[in-house]
């Protein structure tokens, strides 16, 4: 990029600073205590001590990182982990930015300063906007802010022209209103986070078993005889999670963990709130690790069922009467032959025959858990409708200790969903909203994420609302999504904190900041409280106590009633003031249209919140046959390009999504760098490198080639033939035209990578 021109991408780190050291082979202890408490201590200090008191207590607040649930009873004092202390430490910071420091800082100057510098330069204290033309944001008023988003919607020729983004941090009552002033306005263009990573899951779960959602609690991992962690990395991205999962190895469960790459949060657990945990006293997590290849998991699954099958672990009567498509699924099976189930998932028969009978073992309470490691393949569906076959097969759904588990990543990603935030909500849902509302929302579908970035890209989509998130980073193909956004007429992102999507703008664009989880939510007769929904169905409220960093904040719901009020004013029985005012009205606005909150405001107000129903864990399937179905489809993997390995994207451990706390990828052994790959040591070697060597890595797609430069080879223990890479800054290399079948989600996890070495011509 020139110099007067933002860079969408993250900028190139001085090489010389990686440090390597061999990975952990467990996770969390007084290693993750001491690194909570310095960012803590040196981002938030008291204030988020504070705030730590509160994280996930029964009337405190929700925690803004991950979804996964709090216990029912016997919360501990420190019911949180060490990446939700990172998340309230960046939120609780004293630190603001204003006018001051806008005025100092060019927006193309900001773009060259990493996505961590831009997290710690604190919270956003005032709106701020970027008029076309401008190098500078300028202070403007929340008035003047809203006309300026009045003026340009009602500007457009038709409302499909805006698109209205989420993100999972949204809670239930913002979302809501979000979603009705969305179809109040006239489109169904609601793209979200979700789309980006679960969207496989709820396409392939809704199909088989009737319920999008999981369909476990706490409890039944607790009752548990086998259960399986695949693509998915606890010990990082939601590690609470381990406690659950020590507590259930401690009480007989098998682990068995399926992942390309050895994570030491599937390996072992040091309890940090005890005293041999803290002294390094690890409990034993998996007993078998199967290093699946990347986009191997399908056929490691059809193993699966083939060897439960031919063993007669079948459970017959739960086939006999609550089953669909068996003999078609059976016929399938039959027809797979060993051969291939070996050579797409790199796993022996053996190993797989090994799994299949400790799943089939017992009372067969199997739980199978899974996260982006699965979602983001183009049969990443597919992948997850044989995961239901098998459980099907073993009647593992629908009794204790026993079901399907997708670990949301965001905290209420699954509650935005519940409540209205989709492109494409059934009809049912619309019926019930227009009569509480009084108005007519559109019926045809909108865009999801993908198709939102194809239509701003063609000149389609014009204004660009992001309701949380930093979508600029999100999302796949970075200069791509990036030019998509220039086009836009208006960018305006409803944020805590600088973010690279402020930077990546149309001809004008609108910062506004709104309140954080920790904070007090005061209204006319008092503090407000929110809610969310969890990874299990879990509705339970959010209240912050800690003062505004700003006087100028306002929260999201806020944010949206006086968004609805200007541009689309009261309409039918909707009176955007009165809503916002007080929180219980829209509270009782969801339940009425939302089967299972009732009684919305009694049951929130009690301590730990309450279950949604879910169907399929009561053996009543909302599917068109009207029991659980099994898919026959055929096997198959993602196959490179010649000479290209298979490129996932993942997390570092100092991360949570785009926003980046340090370089510290501690388990992987991993410091001081991000720009960095992990191949199969003898893949290094066959293309002539050697760990610690600067590479190119260039994506290769029918629509011509993606190249991500200057990133460092590290030697890392995975399948040949696999490569792994830090989002967003691989991010660059996905091509928006890759999707999964039937969810359109990115294949982030699914990408033909050329690597090479830094200066040399590319073939």
């Amino acid at each position: 990029m020139t110099p007067d021109v933002p860079d969408a991408r993250p900028p190139v780190e001085d090489e010389r600073d990686l440090h390597v050291k061999p990975p952990k082979t467990w996770a969390v202890g007084l290693p993750a205590v001491t690194s909570a408490m310095a960012q803590v201590i040196a981002k938030s200090g008291l204030r988020g001590t504070r705030a730590l008191l509160d994280l996930n207590q029964a009337g405190g607040f929700d925690c803004p990182s991950c979804a996964w649930p709090d216990p029912d009873r016997d919360r501990s004092i420190a019911e949180f982990c060490e990446n939700g202390a990172k998340a309230v430490a960046s939120e609780a910071m004293g630190r603001t930015i204003g006018r001051e420091f806008f005025a100092e800082h060019s927006v193309a100057e900001l773009s060259r300063q990493s996505d961590a510098w831009h997290d710690l330069q604190g919270r956003l204290a005032e709106p701020m906007l970027l008029e076309e033309g401008g190098t500078h944001y300028r202070p403007v008023t929340w008035d003047r802010a809203f006309a300026i988003l009045a003026e340009e919607l009602n500007g457009l020729a038709s409302p499909d022209e805006a698109l209205f983004y989420t993100s999972g941090r949204a809670s239930n009552e913002a979302a809501f209103l979000y979603q009705l002033l969305a179809r109040a306005y006239g489109t169904n263009n609601l793209p979200d986070c979700s789309n980006m990573c679960h969207e496989s899951s709820g396409a392939a779960l809704k199909a088989a078993i009737g319920v999008g959602k999981g369909t476990v609690t706490l409890e039944d991992f607790l009752e548990a005889e086998t259960i399986l962690c695949v693509g998915q990395n606890p010990g990082t991205n939601h590690p609470r999670m381990l406690t659950t999962l020590a507590e259930a190895v401690a009480k007989g469960a098998v682990l068995v963990a399926v992942n390309p790459l050895k994570e030491a949060g599937l390996t072992g657990f040091a309890h940090p709130q005890q005293a041999l945990g803290l002294l390094g006293k690890t409990s034993p997590l998996a007993s078998t690790y199967l290093q699946v290849k990347v986009n191997g998991d399908l056929a490691l699954f059809r193993g699966v069922a083939k060897a439960i099958l031919a063993a007669g672990g079948e459970d017959g009567p739960f086939l006999h009467e609550h089953a669909c498509g068996y003999e078609e699924y059976r016929s399938e099976l039959e027809r797979t032959d060993w051969e291939q189930i070996e050579t797409l998932s790199g796993i022996a028969r053996a190993e797989i025959e090994a799994l299949a009978k400790q799943m089939a073992t017992g009372k067969r309470r199997v739980i199978t858990c899974w996260a982006m490691g699965l979602t983001q393949h183009r049969n990443a569906v597919a992948t997850i409708r044989e995961i239901a076959n098998v459980h099907l097969l073993l009647g593992a759904i629908g009794r204790p200790g026993a079901g399907l588990c997708p670990v949301r990543g965001h905290s209420n990603v699954q509650g935005d969903r519940t409540v209205g935030i989709w492109e494409k909500m059934p009809e049912g849902f619309l019926a019930a909203l227009d009569r509480q509302a009084g108005i007519v929302s559109p019926r045809a579908h909108g865009h999801d994420t993908v198709n939102a970035i194809l239509a701003m890209h063609r000149g389609e989509a014009k204004v660009f609302f992001a309701l949380g998130g930093n979508f600029a980073q999100a999302t796949p193909d970075t200069d791509f999504t990036a030019a998509a956004l220039r086009k836009c007429r208006l960018t305006c992102h409803v944020s805590t904190k600088l973010n690279r999507s402020h930077l990546v703008h149309g001809r004008r664009a609108l910062i506004l900041p709104c309140l954080g989880r920790t904070e007090r939510d005061e209204g006319p007769w008092g503090p407000r409280f929110v809610s969310c929904e969890n990874s299990m169905g879990v509705v339970q409220s959010s209240e912050g106590r800690l003062d505004p960093v700003s006087k100028a904040l306002l929260s999201e719901v806020e944010i949206v009633a006086r968004l609805g009020e200007a541009v689309v004013g009261d309409k039918g029985n909707i009176r955007w003031r009165w809503l916002a005012e007080d929180y219980d009205r829209v509270r009782g606005w969801i339940e009425a249209v939302v089967p299972g909150f009732s009684p919305y405001n009694a049951r929130i107000r009690e301590a730990g919140g309450f279950y949604l129903p879910n169907a399929a864990k009561e053996r009543k399937w909302n599917t068109d046959t009207a029991k659980a179905n099994f898919s026959a489809g055929p096997l198959d993997a993602f196959v490179p390009a010649p000479g290209c390995l298979v490129l996932q994207t993942i997390r570092s451990h100092d991360q949570f999504n785009t926003t980046i706390y340090g370089l510290n990828d501690r388990y992987r052994g991993i410091g001081h760098a991000r720009r960095i790959v992990l191949v199969n040591p003898d893949d290094l070697a066959e293309r002539g490198l050697k760990p610690g060597d600067t590479v190119d890595l260039t994506s290769v797609w029918d629509d011509g080639e993606r190249v991500a430069e200057k990133f460092q080879a590290i030697a890392y223990d995975m399948p040949r033939g696999c490569a792994a890479a830090y989002f967003p800054e691989a991010n660059a290399l996905i091509p928006a035209g890759s999707t999964a079948t039937g969810s359109n989600t990115p294949t982030s996890k699914s990408v033909s990578v050329r690597v090479t070495r830094s200066g040399v011509a590319r073939s």
